[in-house]
Formats: structure tokens, sequence, C-alpha cells
């Protein structure tokens, strides 16, 4: 691409950003073709991409995935895309249309990894199932995200992350007692589905490269990504008969760990469930004689006496600061910690000295912070070669230098709306 194309003279100033410190990153030179739209599979390629591989992100022609306008939208874009499609190579193609799909065709021969989150059976109807895909390129893995995965009765069923979340036992445990479920400000289940499928693909890939193995199907199921999460409430109902309830600030079976109340009404976690750690807590807020009543001395005593344990900590939290609070049980080298917004993450200094944060130049000028993806490789490192790019940003390399499409089929396909 030439820096005087309109689609990427922008472009050419973003990826000065970082350059990755000069590493390419561990993932360099595997291809992804993402089909996805919204969070999971989009999650799923981003952090991949994070991580070195050639992400080519297809979006429909004229509106693009829904992300760019979802949440708080600032001069066009949502400042939520220039995480999610960072260092992809963002283009247009209208899947639903039989040339489009021919062309997805083409560009899956040339990549290790399609991904999708389709529900089950739109790939197939648009002629990009695995059987097809396969048949021009044998190694292909083609990673699948769906509600309630391809298979079994609810495989046709519509599947959010609030409904995964619902189905996959999240919802039911959490909450206060008594009153209904509640659900995180967050699209969990999808950026943990998405997680699920980075996963899947590495060790799909780690299959065929490393131990000279075939492609394959990776099927990520919404709900399944969330029951993963569930510790071990399956095995504790089926045994023994007991059905995890919602304990608010609390957390079942683990004494103390919980949210406790402070005098300038802020809240504190406080997870003091070690044995010796319950003991120093104890002693450090006047309470010797609980830190010496042998009735709690481990875990299953404490938690018969959860509503007493829990009585003496808020009693003495509700009469300190949250800050006096903290650096006291720190001195006791008791595990606990504020409960951070969005504006104290963004100030804190542990946070800048391990450069959780980036800062970098939107189109206009403006600058925004973007959090970096864990974990650090001390070797090879993932990092930011561009935000997320405009609409269409790479038509030109990935059409006219991948497939070799000339200008004027360019010129007609866009016409057409193909791409």
């Amino acid at each position: 691409m030439s820096d005087s194309d309109p689609l990427t003279g922008t472009l050419s100033k973003m990826s000065e950003i970082d350059q990755t410190k000069g590493k390419a990153g561990p993932l360099a030179g595997v291809k992804v073709l993402e089909l996805g739209q919204a969070i999971a599979g989009p999650f799923a390629a981003a952090f991949l991409a994070w991580f070195g591989a050639e992400v080519i992100k297809v979006e429909p022609p004229g509106v693009g995935d829904p992300l760019r306008n979802w949440r708080v939208v600032h001069q066009g874009t949502s400042l939520w895309w220039y995480s999610m499609a960072r260092n992809k190579k963002c283009v247009t193609l209208n899947l639903r249309n039989p040339e489009g799909q021919r062309i997805a065709r083409d560009l899956a021969k040339r990549v290790d990894v399609v991904l999708e989150n389709f529900r089950p059976g739109t790939l197939e109807k648009w002629g990009l199932g695995y059987e097809e895909l396969k048949k021009e390129n044998p190694g292909i893995i083609l990673a699948r995200i769906s509600g309630y995965g391809q298979t079994g009765p609810n495989a046709q069923k519509p599947g959010f992350a609030a409904v995964a979340e619902a189905f996959g036992g999240l919802r039911y445990v959490t909450g206060e007692p008594n009153r209904p479920p509640v659900r995180p400000n967050l699209s969990l289940g999808d950026s943990v589905a998405g997680l699920h499928a980075a996963l899947g693909i590495m060790m799909a890939l780690y299959h065929r490269d490393a131990k000279g193995g075939s492609g394959q199907v990776i099927d990520v199921a919404l709900y399944e990504s969330v029951l993963n999460l569930m510790e071990g409430t399956i095995s504790e109902f089926d045994l023994a008969g007991i059905k995890r309830e919602r304990e608010g600030m609390r957390l079942t079976g683990i004494v103390p760990s919980g949210t406790y109340p402070c005098a300038d009404g802020a809240y504190i976690v406080i997870g003091a469930n070690g044995d010796s750690i319950f003991r120093r807590f104890m002693a450090a807020i006047g309470r010797d004689d609980l830190a010496n009543d042998p009735r709690l001395a481990q875990n299953d005593g404490r938690s018969l006496h959860v509503d007493e344990i829990d009585d003496a900590i808020s009693t003495w939290t509700r009469l300190i600061n949250s800050a006096d609070a903290i650096r006291l049980l720190e001195a006791a080298e008791v595990p606990a910690g504020p409960i951070y917004s969005a504006e104290e993450m963004a100030q804190d200094a542990h946070y800048c000295e391990r450069e959780v944060f980036q800062e970098v130049q939107l189109p206009s000028g403006e600058t925004v912070k973007l959090p970096t993806v864990a974990p650090k490789l001390n070797q090879t490192p993932g990092g930011l070669r561009w935000i997320g790019p405009p609409l269409g940003a790479h038509n030109m390399e990935v059409y006219r230098d991948w497939l070799g499409l000339p200008a004027t089929e360019l010129a007609r396909l866009t016409a057409e709306g193909v791409i």
C-alpha cells in the first residue's frame, strides 16, 4: 500500500505507534481469517493478533462490524473498537453474496485458521463449511463459537452471552441471597468463550505444526466456556446434594473472603481464608480471641461460624477508612485491596509501572489509553502495531496483493457491493 492511498494515510500514521519494540511476536507467520462479529470471535482474534498473528477481519460493506458503533462512540467510532480491532487488517466482503463467498474461499486457501461465531449451519449455507474449506486447504483449522455448540437440541437457538451465563450456571450464584440473580456489567460469557477459542486454536496449531497432525474443527460453546468457571458446583450437587446459592459479598465455603464496608463509605475486599493468614488478620484487628479459637483454626470450622467472623470484621472496618484498613492489613500480610473503577485503575501506580495501559493517537490527533493484553512474555512479547482501522482500510492490500485482483475488478466488486 502507498501512503498516498486515502484509505491508508491514517493507518500509516497509526502503524508508527509501537511496532512491538522490534519483536514480531510468537505467532508471527500465523494467518487468521476472522469471519465473526461483535465480541466472542473478534476477541479471540484480537488475542492472536496481539501476539503477532496476521488477522484478516471481514466486515459487511457499508456498515461494518456492529461493535464499531457500540457503547461510547467518539467522532463516529466506538472507543472499544480501537482495542478490539487493533493489529487486524480490515476488509469488507458481503458473505451473503455468492461472489463474496467465492472470495472468502479464496482467502481461506491462504490462511491457517478461519474463525467464526455465527449460528451453526450458517457457514455451510454459504459454502464455507469445514468440508468445503479443507478441499482446498487440508491443514485448515476452523474455530467455531456459538451459544450452545454445533450439536445438541439447543444448537440452532440464538445464543448471546447473557443467556449463556444463565444457562451455564454463573447467573444463579451471582447476587444477594433472596434477591433475583444479577449480571456483571460486562459480556463476560463472550470474552471467556473468546479465550477458550484462542486456546483451542493454539492447541490445534501445535498439533498440526509441531506434531505433524492435521487441521481440525474447534467447537466452542459459550455456555460450556462459562461452565468451566463453575469450580466444583456440579460435583458438589451430584454426590453431596449441595446446591451452591447466591452469597452476595461472600464466597461459599471459603472463610473469610468477602467485601466489607469502611467508615469513608468505600468497600474493600479481604481474602484471609488461609489458616495462618486468618490468625494474623484477627490479631491485627484486635480479636485475639478469634485468632486463638480452636473452632476457627481451619476453614471447615470457620465455614460453620461465618456470620460470627463476618460480624467481627465488619465491626472493625466500619470504624476505619478504607485506605487505613488496607495499609494495616498489608502490614500484617493479609490480602486486601480496594474496589477499583476505571478511574482508579487508570491512575494507579502499579498499573502504570507495569505498562498495562498504552496511550495511542487517534486519527483526529487526540490520544486515548488502551489496555495491553496479558500475559507478558519476556522473549516474544505481543504488542500494538496499529489501532482498530477504518472500514475497508486493507481492501487494497488483501485483495490486490493476496488475491492478485486487478484494479478494474476491484472497482467492479466495490460498485456491486461485493466488497
